[in-house]
């Protein structure tokens, strides 16, 4: 089992994000993903970010695993993820363009047919 470097992943993690944060060239950032990921990687990072926006669209749980392949317990974190306070997640969808509502709110829409 590899150890995890915690140090060594907040550090770079921390100089990567303000690397993409510095740049407005969206074809780099794409090009550097998939520089960075294997095919594997980037097929798991896409699917997380693809159930993200089903959860937030209100899809259920069971439909987005059967969807993307994912177990329930991805997907469940990811609704968890999506649910706290100052959520990276809802920002992050938030800034792609997606309108993110609560629970409460799909479910009010769903009933109006929304």
């Amino acid at each position: 089992m590899t150890k995890i470097d915690a140090e060594l992943v907040e550090y770079n993690l921390t100089e990567m994000a303000r690397a993409l944060a510095a740049t407005d060239d969206p074809q780099l950032i794409h090009n550097f993903m998939y520089s960075l990921f294997t095919e594997a990687e980037a097929d798991e990072i896409a699917k997380r970010w693809a159930l993200v926006k089903r959860i937030a669209e209100g899809e259920t749980q069971r439909a987005i695993a059967s969807e993307l392949g994912l177990s329930l317990c991805k997907i469940t974190r990811g609704s968890r993820e999506l649910k706290k306070e100052d959520s990276p997640f809802k920002k992050m969808l938030e800034v792609a363009g997606y309108e993110v509502q609560d629970k409460r709110e799909r479910r009010r829409a769903i009933r109006k047919g929304k």
